[in-house]
């Protein structure tokens, strides 16, 4: 039996003790055959036990070993099942199985290259075997994969080395490698739950695991929870000194962490031209931290808001909300800046999302005053038709429609086109209107609350604006305007 020629045979003069050996022999099929049904059963622990046996049976049969690495790799256990594999072919080299098995555990392990030697090697023994060809295409399919996603990996294509590790994962399954490449890309996409678990599921298995302990401080880091990255970074690097992403990401971490407690602490302390500064030095640290940028950037916007620089306030908080869209209080800053410079629309639409996320009485007065404002600044302004701020006295009123009514009446434009006649007596329409409602304390106050003038039943196409500025310069025959000179006018009290 070819079986029976591979184990250890004692010579020896005297027959008991070959009998003994055969007797051996005979135990050990035993515990195979046994070993066997449990397999067939699915019961790979007891298969395990009574492969053991054969092997401590008879330590040289290729087979027991061949079989217990089966069952090894049914329970997942593949750098084991790669050992009694390899064992198997070494007492054995035209044992086509066994080298089978040990391409498969190569590549399930990650090592497609020497998964191709073993499977090359077992259809040289048998070239027509279904099983080789096809693993010999999976190991070079994972080649292929690995090449590929080191290229997007260097240009940033997160997304596709994404794609190529879960297609090689699906052949190498216990490949940790391929793993935290996915689990690393994963964070750089922000999907930090996934990646997490990956870099969990390994930290499980190898608690030392340098990689996974990188992947789990990238993401608190990503998070903004830099202090506890700091900590799985350090971890790492103890486990693996020379580990030159975690160093870097460390590195960073800390930088960031310092740059952006320095500008908060000049903020506090009203320096706002130094706390710009900080702010903008942090966001220059490290640009794939998307959370904490997002957070400098709305800081840096705060510090604009505070320094007058309105326009460049909006534009720092929509850096915040394209790096982080469910930062609120990026969208209520911005909010705030457009109400300030009077961009009612772009304020309500921020309010709006704010109220849509979180439904609190604050966010639902603050979109309520910006529809309010919007409404108001669709009508027309009557304090910018007179030039004077809205919190201007009825004394400042009065001077300023004096001013304009003099500046727009028609009679001092009698001697101009046609087209500026008709502009000029638009504008000295406007400007009694202006007056007609800002002098009445209860049109004003409605107007001032954005309510309809209407209701009040007056209808501003219907009065006369001469009327009005007759009635303010003392009636019929109070002045007139005479030419002192081309292009010139004054006008004379009678």
């Amino acid at each position: 039996m070819a079986a029976a020629a591979e184990c250890d045979v004692v010579m020896a003069a005297t027959g008991p003790e070959l009998l003994d050996d055969e007797e051996a022999k005979r135990e050990a099929e035993s515990f195979k055959e046994q070993g066997n049904a449990y397999y067939a059963k699915k019961d790979y622990n007891e298969a395990y036990n009574y492969y053991t046996k054969a092997i401590d049976m008879c330590p040289k049969n290729a087979s027991y070993y061949g079989n217990r690495a089966a069952t090894l790799m049914m329970l997942g256990r593949f750098r084991e099942a790669l050992g009694d594999a390899q064992q198997s072919v070494r007492l054995d080299d035209s044992f086509v199985r066994g080298h089978l098995r040990e391409g498969k555990c190569h590549l399930s392990l990650g090592n497609a290259m020497a998964a191709c030697r073993s499977f090359q090697r077992a259809l040289e023994l048998d070239h027509k075997n279904a099983q080789a060809q096809q693993e010999f295409k999976n190991a070079n399919a994972v080649i292929e994969y690995e090449k590929i996603a080191e290229t997007d990996f260097e240009k940033r294509d997160f997304r596709k080395v994404v794609f190529c590790m879960d297609r090689a994962l699906e052949f190498a399954p216990a490949c940790h490698r391929f793993k935290i490449l996915k689990a690393e890309c994963l964070a750089m996409l922000g999907r930090y739950p996934e990646a997490q678990s990956v870099a969990s599921d390994i930290l499980r298995m190898d608690s030392t695991n340098a990689d996974a302990l990188y992947v789990r401080g990238l993401c608190l880091y990503y998070e903004d929870c830099i202090e506890k990255a700091v900590q799985f970074f350090v971890q790492a690097l103890r486990m693996a000194p020379d580990h030159e992403k975690a160093c870097i990401a460390c590195r960073n971490a800390k930088a960031l962490k310092a740059k952006k407690e320095d500008g908060n602490k000049a903020f506090k302390e009203g320096n706002y031209k130094l706390a710009y500064e900080l702010y903008t030095e942090a966001l220059g640290i490290d640009p794939n931290n998307i959370k904490t940028n997002a957070k400098l950037y709305c800081n840096r916007g705060t510090v604009n808001s505070k320094l007058r620089k309105l326009e460049d306030a909006i534009e720092d908080c929509t850096h915040a909300v394209k790096l982080d869209d469910t930062y609120i209080k990026a969208y209520l800053r911005r909010a705030q800046c457009y109400m300030d410079t009077e961009q009612y629309e772009e304020a309500v639409r921020d309010y709006e999302k704010v109220y849509q996320t979180e439904k609190t009485k604050e966010h639902k007065q603050l979109l309520k005053n910006a529809q309010l404002e919007l409404k108001k600044s669709k009508r027309k302004d009557y304090y910018k038709i007179l030039g004077v701020d809205k919190n201007a006295s009825e004394d400042e009123i009065k001077k300023a429609y004096r001013k304009r009514a003099l500046m727009h009446h028609p009679d001092r434009h009698s001697g101009a086109s046609a087209e500026v006649q008709k502009e000029e007596e638009k504008k000295f329409k406007e400007v009694g209107e202006a007056f007609t409602i800002l002098s009445d304390p209860k049109k004003k106050t409605r107007y001032d609350s954005g309510q309809d003038l209407d209701e009040e039943g007056m209808n501003m196409g219907d009065f006369d604006a001469n009327n009005i500025f007759k009635a303010f310069f003392g009636g019929p025959g109070g002045f007139s305007f005479e030419a002192s000179g081309p292009g010139n006018f004054f006008f004379q009290f009678g």
